[in-house]
């Protein structure tokens, strides 16, 4: 497995710190803490995280030779794009929000990250243009804050996860990923328009990775990429052999596969 084995390295970059807005998948124990450690539960999960282990931007950060910090990163499992949350848990535009009234001098030199939509979906919602907007909208604050350094990350196929592969809302799923990914690509195109040259975004195609590891398992060390290692709280023996943790959360390895892929794409464009 070579490409797990190669540390990730920063040759050079002018990113000087991140700043993470999302849900789960970028949770670096924002909703632990919240619940006072009820969950996501450890074990079977890791310290806070919806994992056996880090998440892509502790990986991400560590390429960039940054260290990954609790305040600068508003992640919180559970969240979905805008308003609609269970629970009290703030979604993106809250996160944003929050973050630009702590930091009210934004860093320049910092990378703003955004994932977020998936909940939208696995909890029902049917249009993913408010999705689109919601993301839209927090970018737009983001930049009209200062932001200059945005990475916007797509959805993986909602439908075609270990939790809904073979449900009777595969189909629902997968079409709304398709119809989100699309629609999100037109929204930054025409962001990038409206902001200018100044601030730079790059989309991140989780999408295609997701893809790609479930087509070609044996190229990123995978036996199994259909199944959760984790089972009733149960442990599989061999979870770097898994691209999904549960039902719905991808491995320590797999979100280490995202953060290389990630820092690929920061080095082609920063």
């Amino acid at each position: 497995m070579v490409a797990l084995k190669t540390s990730i390295t920063n040759s050079h970059t002018s990113i000087n710190e991140l700043y993470v807005f999302g849900d789960s998948l970028s949770d670096i124990g924002n909703a632990f803490n919240a619940t006072e450690g009820f969950h996501p539960s450890s074990p079977p999960y890791f310290q806070g995280r919806f994992s056996n282990g880090l998440v892509w931007v502790e990986y991400l950060a560590s390429g960039l030779a940054l260290t990954p910090k609790q305040n600068t990163n508003f992640a919180y499992g559970g969240a979905t794009t805008g308003s609609g949350n269970l629970n009290g848990i703030p979604d993106l535009l809250t996160q944003v929000d929050s973050f630009i009234k702590v930091y009210q001098q934004v860093d320049k030199n910092a990378l703003y990250i955004l994932w977020a939509g998936a909940n939208d979906y696995l909890h029902g919602m049917s249009n993913p243009s408010l999705s689109i907007n919601n993301i839209s909208q927090a970018i737009q604050s983001l930049a009209k804050a200062g932001a200059k350094k945005i990475l916007v990350a797509n959805l993986p196929d909602l439908g075609n996860i270990p939790a809904t592969r073979n449900s009777p809302y595969s189909g629902i799923l997968s079409s709304a990923t398709i119809a989100h990914n699309l629609g999100l690509a037109n929204s930054l195109d025409l962001l990038k328009q409206k902001l200018g040259h100044d601030t730079q975004m790059i989309m991140f195609d989780v999408h295609s990775i997701y893809k790609e590891a479930i087509t070609n398992p044996t190229k990123f060390g995978f036996t199994d990429v259909n199944t959760a290692c984790l089972n009733n709280l149960a442990s599989c023996d061999n979870p770097d052999k898994f691209l999904f943790w549960d039902g719905i959360h991808p491995t320590t390895v797999a979100h280490r596969i995202l953060a290389k892929a990630a820092l690929k794409e920061l080095k082609i464009t920063f």
